[in-house]
């Protein structure tokens, strides 16, 4: 794969972090997140791992801020316990923007 190609990524109810490096992890969430919102979720699930923590803070620190979470927290140990976090967001229907 070619730095800088578009990559596409079926939007659905959840999405695994693990095969993007934590500097694509900011700007892929958010469009992560309007795609979503436009598809009409109202619960999302972002699946980024135990490991150290790291991905799970930029992944809260966006959540934190972005104006289409209603609220966020881990998932449940059905869904992945502190290696998922769960967010509700905003829909938002299909063309509507920004």
């Amino acid at each position: 794969m070619k730095e800088g190609e578009v990559i596409r990524y079926p939007i659905e109810d959840s999405i695994d972090l693990h095969t993007f490096r934590p500097k694509e992890v900011r700007e892929l969430l958010d469009d992560y997140l309007e795609a979503a919102s436009r598809k009409g979720f109202t619960e999302v699930r972002i699946i980024h791992g135990k490991g150290t923590g790291g991905l799970r803070r930029i992944v809260h620190s966006v959540l934190e801020t972005h104006p289409l979470v209603i609220s966020f927290g881990e998932a449940g140990p059905e869904a992945g316990g502190w290696g998922a976090t769960i967010a509700a967001i905003r829909p938002r229907g299909p063309g509507k923007a920004k």
